[in-house]
């Protein structure tokens, strides 16, 4: 079988994931080529140990590049910090009356509070980053390449993460509002209700791209490994806690030769696993890559996976 239904018109983000190691990266640029010949692509990756540069032999980085040999083909290496770095200087006059308003803090304190990090600001960062991208509509297709399965799953739950810290702002910002009503009798909304507002609108873009099936897709990657397909399962699982149901599953690393005896020992092993993996998502279109002799890596041997994957 090959990989079905990325090409639809109305699909828009497809998010690769799995445990690590198991090609998620090759397989994901893999796809971004494939789509690339119809639909101008944006490859992104999320993973902080960036491999797409390593994987196409071409230094990515944190700006849009265009991909060597590859019109229609464009990739970017999200970094949290600077995505965070960013934003925070586009909305520092708002975060500053925030932290004025409804805390404690002097100025020092604010300056230096705005120089942390938050724990789970990579993730949420990291998707506004996506949003954002698909938002400005300069591209059609949107392939994005995850760090190992906990990452993943961050990255999926950061709208939560970042609704919850919103909920925490709002009421701050609520005792300040009463207490401005209490004396003066009224209170005019400001940037800071306006920012909190933005923020609130953008994790319902978020929730509503990724639980629209038709406009997003998750694809798992495994290998016909134990770890792997239990890690594959609990993936899924706590996808369609989220609403976010995968279609099609990626077996990897799969040996089909015959020929000498290793080849013959690891095929023979892996088919109980094949068999598992067939009976426990078996209402996930299967498609089956044969282990290469070569590591993938460049264009040549990336066109030879895309072939692969999509007949």
């Amino acid at each position: 079988m090959a990989l079905q239904g990325l090409k639809n018109n109305d699909l828009k983000l497809i998010i690769f994931g799995g445990k690590g190691g198991v090609g998620k990266t090759s397989c994901a640029i893999a796809t971004a080529l494939a789509l690339s010949e119809n639909f101008k692509t944006l490859l992104i990756s999320t993973d902080p140990a960036h491999s797409i540069s390593d994987c196409l032999d071409q230094h990515i980085g944190y700006n849009v590049v265009k991909v060597s040999g590859k019109a229609n083909l464009s990739a970017i290496e999200v970094v949290a910090e600077e995505a965070l770095s960013a934003f925070i200087n586009e909305h520092q006059p708002a975060l500053k009356k925030l932290l004025d308003t409804s805390t404690n803090l002097d100025n020092d304190d604010i300056e230096e509070m705005l120089t942390l990090s938050i724990p789970g600001i990579d993730e949420v960062m990291s998707f506004k980053t996506i949003i954002d991208f698909i938002e400005e509509g300069v591209y059609d297709k949107y392939v994005v390449d995850t760090a190992p399965t906990g990452h993943a799953l961050r990255l999926i739950s950061s709208p939560k993460m970042l609704d919850e810290w919103i909920k925490v702002a709002a009421r701050m910002r609520w005792k300040y509002r009463y207490m401005i009503t209490s004396f003066s009798g009224s209170y005019q909304q400001d940037e800071v209700d306006a920012f909190l507002l933005s923020l609130k609108k953008t994790v319902k873009r978020i929730e509503n791209i990724l639980r629209d099936n038709t406009k997003c897709e998750f694809v798992p990657v495994c290998i016909p490994e134990s770890m792997a397909i239990l890690e594959t399962g609990r993936l899924l699982s706590d996808l369609s806690k989220s609403e976010i149901i995968a279609r099609q599953i990626i077996v990897n690393n799969v040996m089909v030769s015959d020929e000498g005896d290793f080849c013959k020992k690891r095929k023979l092993c892996q088919m109980p696993y094949i068999q598992e993996i067939s009976e426990t998502f078996c209402d996930l279109n299967k498609v089956e890559v044969p282990m290469f002799a070569e590591e993938i890596k460049g264009l040549h041997a990336l066109d030879q996976l895309k072939m692969v994957l999509f007949g």
